[in-house]
């Protein structure tokens, strides 16, 4: 299953300059280079829609995506490392936080965790600040593709044990995650 319909709509550098679709929102939360981008590219079958880098920091602003008509997934700037001055990197955070708390139309945020590594302090901190805020959030487990099949169960266990979250496995090459994801995603939207 791969979403349709789905396109660019702007970039913004913080809330006041997003547009109100009218549309229930995604937000994608994660590392820098942990796949957001790479994820919205596979559940449309669209290698181009966004931009991707294997440098972290490329994504800067908060880049809107309207997928069939029904919801709008944002992509947010990455946490962690990025090759950017440290005034940058606390102007995205102030406009992020900004973002996530006050955007009405947000009805699910989805953290990124790369499932290649153990679960790093700052996934721990984002993870804690969603609790905090009490805001309905999914795990998704990316690159599961590059842990040995034998492992991958466990590792989903381990990432909801830590983070007391559902958490779903991702890969860009084995699109069999797909339908698990999207269903997930088109359930929270409706409420």
């Amino acid at each position: 299953m791969i979403v349709k319909k789905a396109k660019f709509i702007t970039s913004s550098p913080d809330l006041a300059h997003c547009p109100d679709f009218g549309l229930p929102e995604i937000a994608l939360l994660g590392r820098s280079n942990v796949g957001k981008s790479s994820f919205i590219n596979a559940l449309t079958n669209n290698g181009k829609l966004a931009k991707t880098s294997n440098k972290p920091g490329k994504t800067r602003l908060i880049n809107l995506f309207e997928f069939e008509n029904r919801y709008i997934v944002a992509d947010l700037p990455g946490y962690g490392f990025a090759n950017v001055s440290r005034e940058m990197q606390n102007e995205w955070q102030k406009n992020l936080e900004e973002y996530l708390l006050n955007r009405s139309s947000l009805k699910l945020y989805i953290q990124f965790i790369d499932s290649r590594h153990d679960i790093q302090k700052n996934d721990l901190q984002m993870q804690e600040w969603l609790e905090y805020h009490n805001l309905k959030s999914l795990v998704i487990a990316t690159k599961i593709d590059l842990t040995s099949k034998s492992k991958i169960l466990s590792k989903v266990k381990e990432l909801e044990k830590m983070t007391k979250r559902v958490v779903l496995p991702f890969s860009v090459n084995d699109k069999r995650y797909n339908d698990e994801i999207i269903k997930y995603i088109d359930d929270a939207v409706k409420l």
